[in-house]
């Protein structure tokens, strides 16, 4: 297949073109936003619509995977419009453009959908209620799409690339004696080597529909911490608990209590789901420590 990708230089994406890539079967063309020199993407804004419609019109890709998306979670609070221009507008021209040329669309989503108020993991089938504008805005995106798309909600995504929790907890560690994480939000942590792999396994075998995809273990921030500091030799007894309310200062978007996302929709379907968090957690430390320092 021909394929394109949006926000190739983003976390996600760059774990995307290296699967993709090594498959070695498909076209790949990606692009971004912002590209840089000697950066492999092309220039693309989701936001301006004539660009995209004619851009998708030239490449006549046979699949659109869309992780492109503004997601600074409390920036989202102040730059409502952006949000919307960027998640939800963004993602009505990549759909239009989809639907031009026939391709179906990949969209990645997020647990911030949900409330965070179930007493259980969130299913597929569970009524979005999103709190923040983030999570408001994404949903927004979600109902874009023709009916044929495929929608990944992930949570607490993490990896080689950009900024993430993991790396923010090697930092704060490394000039901090004690760290403080809350311990009343729960989720799963995702790696997205592997989210990226079982995106490739969705577009390879065009399944439609919502996914959730995590890697599996439940955690709050707190014992994510622990397990960070663990992985990189270091003591994770320097963690304490604290609570959301405890933060200071507050952060301006309200975060779900509970992101822990059930896998059902795979799960039902068949399809083995991603590793326990702590196999990817060992190997991203360890890169993160040979490349970055």
């Amino acid at each position: 297949m021909r394929i394109l990708i949006t926000g190739a230089l983003g976390q996600l994406g760059r774990e995307l073109l290296e699967v993709f890539e090594a498959d070695g079967t498909h076209e790949i063309i990606a692009t971004d936003a912002v590209a840089k020199l000697g950066d492999p993407a092309t220039m693309l804004d989701i936001c301006h619509r004539d660009g995209m419609l004619a851009a998708v019109g030239d490449i006549q890709p046979d699949h659109i995977i869309h992780p492109a998306a503004m997601t600074a979670v409390d920036r989202c609070e102040s730059e409502a419009d952006l949000a919307y221009r960027i998640n939800a507008i963004g993602t009505r021209n990549v759909a239009e453009a989809a639907r031009r040329v026939g391709a179906p669309v990949l969209y990645v989503s997020t647990d911030y959908v949900f409330d965070g108020t179930k007493d259980s993991p969130y299913l597929e089938w569970d009524e979005p209620n999103p709190q923040s504008v983030y999570g408001a805005s994404k949903l927004a995106g979600e109902r874009e799409l023709d009916p044929g798309s495929t929608v990944v909600r992930t949570s607490w995504v993490c990896g080689r690339y950009g900024q993430n929790m993991v790396k923010t907890i090697l930092r704060v560690a490394e000039s901090n004696p004690e760290l403080a994480f809350v311990d009343d939000q729960r989720g799963h942590p995702t790696f997205a080597s592997d989210l990226a792999t079982m995106i490739h396994r969705l577009v390879t075998d065009r399944r439609p529909g919502v996914f959730h995809v995590t890697n599996q273990g439940a955690v709050s921030w707190f014992e994510f911490a622990r397990a960070v500091l663990e992985a990189a030799g270091e003591d994770p007894d320097r963690v304490r608990p604290i609570t959301t309310a405890d933060l200071d200062p507050p952060r301006p978007a309200p975060r779900p209590a509970n992101s822990v996302l059930d896998n059902a929709a795979l799960r039902l379907s068949g399809v083995d789901l991603l590793p326990d968090y702590h196999e990817p957690l060992e190997r991203t430390v360890a890169w993160i420590r040979e490349h970055e320092g």
